[in-house]
């Protein structure tokens, strides 16, 4: 049996994230992912960049940012620190709002 495509490269964004037909894959499994929020004060932004900003693991690898940057870039973070610190500013902008 085949792996699903989010697991294959023709699934993934090679600039971070799944495209569109790994997205679709993942939703043959039952799962709900969206496209990325690159930028704005989207609570789904805040929790993505505070949860991936928290993920241990490198940035780099063999002088190559890993999925985990990629991904972190896609959502408008240039590194985990950026991602916590972005995390933290959007949902203190969200709960001014209210």
């Amino acid at each position: 049996m085949k792996t699903p495509a989010y697991a294959r490269k023709e699934g993934q964004n090679p600039k971070g994230g799944l495209n569109a037909k790994g997205r679709l894959a993942a939703k043959a499994e039952g799962m709900n992912l969206k496209p990325p929020v690159k930028s704005g004060d989207n609570p789904r932004r805040a929790s993505f960049l505070a949860r991936m900003g928290g993920n241990r693991g490198p940035e780099y690898k063999d002088g190559e940012p890993t999925r985990l940057l990629l991904s972190l870039r896609a959502w408008g973070a240039s590194s985990k620190a950026d991602a916590k610190a972005k995390a933290n500013k959007i949902s203190a902008r969200n709960k001014a709002k209210k």
